[in-house]
């Protein structure tokens, strides 16, 4: 399970996040060593990269490729790791789970001459405001109405 997940389940008591998926993948080889990943400036909308799966490309040779990650850690600092040390005849994938990384993200290939693909999700979370509107809208309703007033009985003559 996620942390963005659990952002989510709140028991309804304020604005819930919206998490749209898709596909992301990039090649990094002694061509193009490095990608970064970056969302879009909105403001309402945060990035996340779930890397899924990183595995050595057709023409790969005989030699370790050490796939390394900088991003953001707890305190806001950079922070480069090593995750994964593929070799041809040993290990040509490793399988990274559910790793997410908050945006801007770098992918580096720091040893080795590839091809390395790095395949996973790219998320986008954005608040949903639609249901905190929608009940104020209701809200706004209900005070326009004008108050029911029991009938008046007719009196027998």
């Amino acid at each position: 399970m996620s942390f963005l997940e659990d952002d989510s389940s709140d028991g309804g008591t304020g604005p819930r996040s919206q998490l749209e998926s898709y596909v992301f993948s990039c090649e990094l080889s002694s061509e193009i060593p490095f990608y970064t990943f970056q969302g879009d400036e909105e403001e309402n909308l945060e990035h996340f990269l779930e890397l899924r799966t990183i595995c050595l490309g057709e023409g790969a040779k005989e030699e370790n490729n050490v796939v390394e990650v900088t991003a953001m850690n707890h305190q806001g600092k950079k922070i480069a790791v090593p995750v994964a040390n593929l070799h041809l005849s040993c290990l040509p994938m490793v399988s990274l789970g559910e790793f997410e990384l908050m945006a801007p993200v770098t992918l580096r290939l720091k040893s080795g001459s590839g091809p390395v693909t790095v395949s996973g999700l790219h998320l986008v979370a954005s608040e949903n405001n639609e249901e905190s509107e929608a009940s104020d809208e209701d809200e706004d309703s209900e005070e326009e109405m004008p108050s029911i007033k029991p009938a008046k009985k007719k009196q027998k003559l």
